[in-house]
């Protein structure tokens, strides 16, 4: 948990730019910035450096309630498992427990998601249409208080489907990518192995996961006055009006900026289940060098 909070205070940045990215050239108006890079840049000369750390309290929120969550269910599924089958799940198995995990975790932590999408674009409005947060609860209460409690789960359908496509996808691409390296002689069993199998899995999994992300984070951005029709209805009219006004590569708007955030977490994420099984599997009297993923 301090581990995930920790990373999460390094990788900030990175999702502030996504978030700005991926809101902008909305409708088909001109895009604010090139690429990651660009983004980083002007963001920094407009709103000064400290601006790339906006919406940190939400962020650290979320780790504590979707994290927290997700692992909890997640461990809670395999236990379960491993009574009744009195074996490791397998695959298929896992991917199902990591999608439910996922999906129950982003349920309890879409209001922090929320608030971080709208703490981190903030900065991007004219003076005037600022929303002003200062903090998580600052936003939670004004939010609960002007939009009502079920605002909160603004967006919540689009986290979950994004949630399960990241834990299915970061299962299954891994897996397939070490057994690839492994039976092309290309690499063998260890921390090399590992390392370039997670890399693959984390790039997959921004490929797989990034429209559904930008759908969310357009649902959960939005301004909606009453008596007003929402720019957006659901995942589906996002996705088609992006490629409608945008273009298709539209959706991958962020990738850089993503994996550079998705890609040390999953590397980190194998490595150390990798170990963990490991030396599991040797006290157990298992051979050590297989994981089984």
């Amino acid at each position: 948990m301090v581990g995930q909070i920790g990373a999460t205070c390094v990788v900030q940045p990175l999702d502030l730019v996504k978030t700005r990215m991926q809101i902008s050239g909305m409708g088909g108006a001109a895009k604010e910035y090139n690429n990651t890079f660009d983004a980083i840049g002007k963001i920094v000369r407009r709103e000064g450096v400290l601006a790339m750390y906006k919406g940190l309290s939400a962020a650290i929120m979320r780790q504590a309630t979707y994290t927290t969550t997700r692992l909890g269910v997640y461990t809670s599924l395999n236990d379960a498992y491993k009574q009744k089958t009195n074996k490791a799940p397998n695959l298929l198995a896992s991917m199902a427990m990591g999608m439910t995990a996922g999906a129950i975790g982003s349920f309890v932590g879409n209001p922090s998601e929320l608030i971080l999408i709208r703490m981190t674009a903030d900065g991007r409005l004219p003076v005037a249409e600022r929303r002003n947060y200062t903090g998580f609860f600052n936003a939670l209460f004004r939010i609960a208080r002007e939009e009502g409690v079920l605002s909160l789960w603004r967006g919540c359908v689009p986290t979950m489907g994004r949630a399960m496509v990241v834990n299915a996808a970061q299962l299954a691409s891994y897996s397939q990518a070490k057994a690839y390296l492994v039976s092309s002689q290309l690499l063998q069993e260890g921390i090399g192995l590992h390392f370039t199998a997670s890399m693959f899995s984390g790039l997959i999994t921004t490929a797989a996961s990034l429209p559904v992300d930008i759908a969310k984070t357009r649902i959960q951005n939005m301004k909606v006055a009453p008596g007003q029709t929402p720019p957006y209805k659901s995942t589906i009219d996002v996705i088609v009006k992006v490629i409608r006004h945008e273009g298709l590569f539209a959706l991958w708007k962020g990738f850089t900026a993503y994996y550079g955030r998705l890609g040390p977490h999953t590397v980190l994420t194998f490595i150390i289940l990798e170990q963990l099984n490991g030396l599991y599997n040797k006290h157990m009297g298992v051979d050590g060098s297989k994981s089984g993923l």
